[in-house]
């Protein structure tokens, strides 16, 4: 994938979002970070009670329980789509590139605002919040 001189870079997760800004030309991407984000978000198991009442505790099943944690990682989506929109209307970026694992970038389209669609040049369904800035460069390039 092309990486345009100056374009924007959002590589997020349910819970990380990380803003770059390519400070380099299409060919040779230089990924500078420019802003970052990070929401608490434990595991669902740690945001449950086991408290006497629940359906949990005298069904012992999980039908119908609530993923507070996977509520939490789509909040943080909608999220990053909404900072999207705010930077899009404000002219901070002409071009944008999309990297999410496909669940968390799935819930961020349903958010898409026309101005960030518009600036959209790709997106790619991959978890690389881990992975260090010249990583993320080559497999974005490679993409």
């Amino acid at each position: 994938m092309r990486i345009p001189h100056d374009a924007c870079i959002l590589v997020a997760d349910g819970r990380k979002m990380l803003f770059f800004r390519n400070e380099g030309d299409a060919d040779m991407p230089n990924l500078i970070v420019e802003d970052q984000k990070l929401q608490a978000n434990p595991a669902d198991r740690h945001q449950k009670t086991d408290a006497a009442g629940q359906a949990s505790s005298t069904t012992g099943g999980t039908m119908g329980e609530v993923d507070f944690h996977q509520q939490a990682e789509d909040r943080f989506a909608a999220e990053a789509a909404e900072l999207l929109r705010k930077r899009a209307l404000a002219n901070e970026f002409e071009s944008l590139i999309i990297v999410a694992p496909p669940k968390t970038l799935g819930e961020m389209r349903k958010h898409y605002h026309k101005a960030v669609s518009d600036k959209l040049a790709g997106e790619l369904d991959k978890d690389l919040t881990g992975h260090p800035v010249d990583q993320i460069e080559k497999l974005l390039a490679n993409a």
